[in-house]
């Protein structure tokens, strides 16, 4: 009778707890695209090698068991992380403070420490870690060995971090640096509806004239649109942009066709993709219009993959560069050509129409002045950046 109680008792455990997990998969809540960092951009001293770093980011989604990844992927030699920590950040960058009893060690595979070889991506374990919707989130690394010459990271943060000697806690007197290292994406285990948008972008998307500590790219202010929304509040915006992009060649970091697999199809929970790329592409030497057909190839290519794996794409056209060095009578020809093409080809789910919404009411081909960053008629403001959040529908996100 022992035996049988025993053996009722374990099944009607599995049967209460069983809806508890049933559904739940891990969706990314904060991502970032990555490529060897410049030496401009590189850690200033004391550098990386066995000192610490505090690093500040801004979540979307909320959750409560996470899990961090770290990347070497570009850096030549390996990554000694001795030990790490999460914790919630007092504020979304402006200082290294965090709230006193929030922090959380990270292990990977049950140990504190973990060596990331060159060409490696690490997952720590999950762990408990209660975070709120646009979450300031502290990711602390103590590191061992680790290049401050070959260095993965993310040079267009917006966003300060905080690096001092030694193995320490105590970042009152650390060195700021608008740059991010080493750390990759944060994943919450969330129910069946949460989903992810990811997308790809050049420095438009990276945020290039947003603020530093104040998360204003239109990517986050879609966010934030998407979590007033009862529809759409479980649906976590990545940022894949990286300043000075090309799809094609040339650019900073990897182009846009040789990263779109790792960056798109390897975050967790993807369920839209945003391709925003092209204007470096276009506005750079050579014929445009050869590279719009180029780039129309290339999107087709991704959106085939992404409708394999039950992901919808949409479209956004290049937005407006006259005034820019970019722009010429065949660069705008091009542009055209590629936004026509986007608009009517059918390839795409949706079309998220940036262009129609920056335009300069007496000039469509120019940026709405009142938007412009330091004038260089390329990127927007930090009210352009509202604009462009403001102008998506949020109806493209649903289902």
């Amino acid at each position: 009778m022992k035996l049988k109680s025993l053996i009722l008792t374990a099944v009607l455990t599995a049967i209460v707890c069983a809806p508890a997990n049933a559904g739940k998969h891990w969706v990314a809540t904060w991502a970032t695209a990555e490529q060897v960092v410049e030496p401009h951009n590189c850690p200033p001293a004391p550098g990386l090698a066995n000192n610490s770093i505090r690093q500040i980011v801004q979540t979307s989604i909320s959750g409560k068991e996470v899990r961090v990844k770290f990347s070497n992927e570009f850096s030549q030699g390996p990554v000694t992380i001795n030990a790490a920590e999460i914790a919630h950040a007092a504020t979304a960058g402006a200082s290294s403070e965090i709230v006193a009893g929030t922090e959380v060690s990270l292990t990977f595979g049950g140990s504190k420490s973990v060596t990331i070889k060159p060409g490696e991506l690490v997952t720590s374990d999950p762990v408990k870690f209660p975070m709120a919707e646009r979450q300031n989130v502290a990711i602390t690394m103590h590191l061992g060995e680790a290049s401050s010459t070959s260095v993965t990271g993310h040079p267009g943060s917006r966003t300060d971090s905080y690096l001092i000697e030694g193995q320490g806690s105590d970042f009152s007197n650390a060195v700021k640096t608008a740059h991010w290292y080493i750390i990759n994406a944060i994943e919450i285990k969330a129910e069946k509806k949460a989903r992810a948008i990811v997308v790809l972008g050049n420095s438009i998307t990276d945020g290039r004239g947003s603020t530093t500590n104040e998360q204003n790219r239109w990517t986050d202010n879609l966010s934030r649109r998407l979590l007033a929304n009862k529809k759409t509040r479980r649906v976590s915006v990545l940022n894949m942009g990286l300043g000075g992009n090309c799809i094609l060649q040339g650019g900073l970091g990897p182009t846009g066709k040789s990263r779109y697999p790792r960056d798109l199809f390897q975050q967790e929970g993807v369920k839209y993709i945003i391709l925003f790329e092209g204007v470096n592409d276009l506005g750079g030497r050579g014929d445009a219009i050869s590279k719009a057909n180029q780039i129309e190839e290339v999107y087709k290519q991704i959106i085939a993959e992404a409708h394999e794996r039950g992901i919808k794409v949409y479209g956004a056209p290049v937005m407006q560069f006259k005034g820019n060095n970019y722009y010429s009578e065949n660069h705008e020809a091009g542009r055209q050509q590629l936004n026509q093409w986007i608009r009517s080809s059918g390839y795409f789910d949706g079309v998220i129409d940036f262009d129609a919404a920056m335009g300069n009411p007496d000039d469509p081909a120019q940026l709405n002045p009142k938007y412009l960053f330091e004038n260089d008629y390329l990127h927007p403001n930090a009210d352009g950046y509202v604009q462009m959040g403001n102008c998506i529908d949020l109806k493209l996100f649903e289902k």
